[in-house]
């Protein structure tokens, strides 16, 4: 029993996954500071915002809503929209996204591209009738523009 459970441990699969779990982990951080620590500032500097997190939109509500005693941590009043919290969340994903993009699939495209053989090319699928040099199905035995019998290819 721990034979298997040390094969399947060691294992290229698991190992490489275990490897790009933490690595994905580590990356989410420093996205999520660049994020929030440089995007974030630059952006509410051109909105005028001090803090591009904190801009919400104030919805009107049709009734009012007594707030819970205490507050909880992740509580928002009912007609308040945080959608700079949103685009913080949008900025740090699609920074992941073109990271991994530009930083794996890029990469592993052109390696796997270099590494595998040429296919080879298909058979045509036309020839070239002797007689009116039309291009004609490789099936055909007669030309379908000047009706020249064709002998079939080998």
């Amino acid at each position: 029993m721990l034979k298997g459970f040390r094969d399947f441990i060691l294992r290229g699969n698991v190992v490489d996954l275990a490897v790009a779990v933490i690595i994905g982990a580590a990356f989410g951080a420093i996205t999520a500071s660049l994020t929030a620590d440089v995007i974030t500032p630059m952006i509410s500097a051109l909105v005028g915002a001090p803090d591009f997190s904190s801009m919400v939109f104030h919805m009107p509500t049709l009734r009012t809503v007594v707030p819970p005693n205490p507050l909880p941590a992740n509580y928002v009043p009912p007609g308040e929209i945080h959608i700079g919290k949103f685009l913080n969340a949008l900025i740090s994903f699609l920074l992941n996204a073109a990271a991994i993009y530009f930083m794996i699939v890029v990469p592993m495209k052109y390696l796997m591209a270099k590494f595998e053989p040429a296919a080879p090319p298909p058979p045509p699928s036309t020839k070239t009738c002797p007689q009116c040099l039309s291009d004609i199905p490789v099936a055909a035995t007669r030309c379908k523009f000047c009706t020249e019998p064709v002998a079939l290819q080998a």
